[in-house]
């Protein structure tokens, strides 16, 4: 069977077709088989496969410029969140002819990542069983050049309004330095705090700088932070200001990204006055977050755009 559908307007209905088990449908003129569409993804929840595609086909307008042009590390879990999961970096040879990818030079060799440029293939790692999306810092043209400077808050143990003070604490420290900073949750129990850069320090730059950054804030506010890189000895009831994130090879679950929790968390943009007010984690799930971005917009556009970024080489050249 199969489902034809345009792109080119917006849509009322979506594309993903109900009841049946596996169709072929067309994406602006691409075939796409979509599997096991009656699958239990959430069994809590009730939620199903064809959920999980019927949620990134809606907010795809508002991520796919977040992720155009980046490698995609692939996390597949092919029976919902309850089943094994397994990571893949390069794209399957079983693949439609029109996914493009992304030529990156590892070890002696080099991987050929996915890239989720439009619907379809966005689409096409959903089917794959990819509940949230781990792009590359940097594009394809300069995979080792980040476009971001950031910080992970894991909570362990602590609660969620310490995580968000910790969050204040690095605005602060950041906006400082002259920054432009932006807050998401992680979909989780965290939140992920992002600063645009212009292209040209090197991966490893980055990371050395949010590695310098990372001390003195826990240094500072010993009662908020933990830097302390083996969880055995990370101290209860802290934040772990985790810049580890911006070593070469690390991802993030992308903004928009479903979590493989309970809840169906989703990886929201929120702002400052959000987080000053009282977010929490359970705030912002599948089932929500895209009606939240057709009132509000996407809070973090700006960081899809070149102008308003921070140029980090002017510090690296002062701290060197």
């Amino acid at each position: 069977m199969v489902f034809a559908a345009s792109t080119g307007r917006r849509r009322l209905l979506s594309i993903i077709p109900k009841k049946v088990e596996s169709a072929t449908i067309k994406v602006s003129g691409k075939s796409l088989a979509l599997t096991n569409l009656n699958k239990i993804f959430w069994p809590k929840l009730g939620l199903r496969k064809r959920d999980l595609l019927e949620y990134y086909e809606g907010i795809a307008p508002a991520l796919l410029p977040h992720l155009r042009d980046r490698a995609i590390v692939m996390k597949r879990y092919p029976n919902g969140i309850e089943g094994e999961f397994f990571f893949m970096k390069r794209t399957p040879a079983a693949r439609p002819a029109w996914i493009k990818t992304c030529p990156v030079a590892h070890g002696k060799g080099v991987i050929d990542f996915p890239l989720a440029d439009d619907l379809a293939s966005l689409l096409w790692l959903i089917n794959l069983g990819c509940i949230d999306l781990n792009p590359w810092y940097g594009v394809c043209e300069s995979p080792g050049m980040p476009d971001y400077l950031h910080f992970d808050l894991d909570p362990e143990d602590a609660p969620f309004a310490l995580v968000r003070e910790a969050a204040l604490i690095v605005r602060d420290a950041l906006e400082v330095l002259g920054m432009t900073v932006f807050a998401k949750t992680s979909g989780g129990r965290g939140m992920h705090i992002y600063t645009g850069i212009k292209r040209g320090p090197a991966q490893h730059e980055v990371w050395a700088f949010s590695k310098q950054l990372g001390h003195e804030l826990a240094r500072a506010h010993r009662d908020v932070f933990t830097v302390e890189y083996k969880v055995e000895k990370r101290p209860r009831g802290r934040i772990h200001l985790d810049y580890n994130q911006n070593r070469s090879g690390a991802t993030l679950a992308s903004i928009y990204s479903v979590r493989p929790n309970p809840f169906a968390g989703v990886s929201m943009p929120v702002t400052w006055d959000e987080v000053e007010r009282g977010i929490e984690p359970h705030d912002f799930t599948m089932l929500n977050a895209a009606k939240r971005v057709k009132k509000i917009g996407d809070l973090w556009k700006p960081l899809t755009q070149s102008r308003g970024r921070f140029d980090l080489r002017a510090l690296l050249k002062r701290s060197g």
